[in-house]
């Protein structure tokens, strides 16, 4: 089993910057990449970034691309969306994910953190 907990939410400007953190615990030796996604309400689930967790490859959803950064820290098992230039479209609930492969794959989902951006 692997634990995730999210931090970092707020309400912030348009235009301010945040980061989100994702902690991890547990069996986290089987954490093979680690995702953010986010939900706004009324909406599905939808995908925002993706790290891999060894060599540190990483993916972006084209509506964040240049304004979001995902990165992680081996020692604190710990992976951070940093959000630059935050729009009012960003608002949402962000989920950290996490997929494990063992003996078979598994998906562990955080509980969420909410983001807030007025205009």
């Amino acid at each position: 089993q692997v634990q995730l907990v999210e931090s970092g939410g707020g309400l912030v400007q348009a235009g301010d910057s945040l980061t989100l953190s994702c902690a991890a615990s547990g069996r986290t030796f089987s954490i093979w990449d680690m995702y953010w996604f986010r939900q706004a309400p009324g909406t599905e689930r939808e995908f925002v970034s993706r790290i891999i967790w060894s060599g540190g490859t990483t993916y972006y959803a084209d509506s964040v691309k240049g304004r979001f950064t995902i990165s992680k820290s081996d020692a604190k098992n710990t992976v951070y969306l940093q959000m630059n230039s935050l729009k009012p479209e960003d608002t949402a609930v962000y989920y950290c994910r996490a997929r494990a492969r063992a003996a078979s794959e598994s998906y562990y989902w955080g509980q969420g953190t909410l983001v807030t951006v007025s205009s």
